[in-house]
């Protein structure tokens, strides 16, 4: 096991498992490996810790919690990127933003897609789309 100081406090790690993201993320593209923060309350989002550069956070959420009708099917370089066959496991993921006013977005132009087989993840553009970097999260 591997210990980090981050936001979080002190955490540690099995290298075993952490989240890959071969390209990086967008903007971060040194950012390869990241720890799933186990979640301290209920509900649908999560952090991801970088173990690359422990000052580096994302919270994440599954869009179709938010928007039912959300979907982003793999291309054949996603998921040969992702190490995947057709018809394997693929999960769609979007950044979440809480601003100061609190008026949360998530992110539906760049998801990230997830693969549990190969614990890897790759971050995407859709192009010729109407989904927005910030999109407000709908009113409960």
């Amino acid at each position: 096991m591997k210990k980090i100081l981050t936001r979080f406090g002190e955490v540690e790690y099995d290298e075993n498992n952490l989240l890959q993201f071969p390209a990086g993320l967008i903007g971060f593209p040194n950012l390869h490996h990241f720890i799933v923060m186990p979640n301290r309350k209920e509900g649908p989002l999560f952090w991801i810790q970088s173990v690359d550069d422990p000052d580096i956070a994302f919270i994440l959420t599954d869009p179709t919690n938010f928007f039912l009708d959300y979907a982003v099917i793999p291309e054949t370089s996603e998921r040969t990127l992702l190490r995947i066959e057709e018809g394997d496991e693929c999960f769609v993921l979007s950044v979440v933003t809480v601003p100061p006013d609190q008026k949360i977005t998530v992110n539906l132009s760049a998801p990230i897609l997830y693969a549990p087989k190969s614990n890897r993840a790759i971050q995407i553009i859709l192009e010729n789309t109407s989904y927005q970097p910030k999109t407000p999260l709908p009113a409960p």
